[in-house]
């Protein structure tokens, strides 16, 4: 038997390179991250995500930006703009935010709405 070979099924399946990339829907900030692992001391395998790093926010481009009003919510913001609440860390990204709640921290504050990182097109 394989000693590298993981005894947890979710691990298991996570060392199936034809899943680690599948893990995640495409709308997900962690698609597309590969898996790498290590060996704990008892021997077991352990897969996991590696990091994901934050994009500098020159590299998405502007579409519009969004004034920060009282109440708002990241999520309700990027339903607003990008059609989906689960999208608010692409806001946070665009604004180069570790923690996205401190966007919404000063009212009237601009957030750059943007493409997706590495996609282009036409501005609003």
């Amino acid at each position: 038997m394989n000693s590298n070979m993981p005894t947890d099924p979710v691990q298991a399946l996570l060392a199936q390179t034809s899943l680690e990339r599948n893990l995640f829907t495409p709308t997900s900030r962690y698609y597309g991250l590969p898996t790498t692992s290590m060996t704990a001391a008892n021997g077991r395998t352990i897969i996991y995500l590696t990091r994901r790093f934050v994009p500098p926010a020159d590299s998405f481009q502007l579409l519009q930006t969004a004034t920060v009003t009282q109440g708002q919510r990241l999520d309700n913001i990027a339903a607003q703009y990008l059609g989906d609440p689960e999208l608010f860390w692409q806001i946070a990204d665009a604004n180069s935010a570790m923690r996205p709640e401190d966007l919404l921290t000063t009212l009237g504050s601009k957030l750059r709405i943007t493409l997706p990182q590495g996609i282009t097109g036409s501005s609003l």
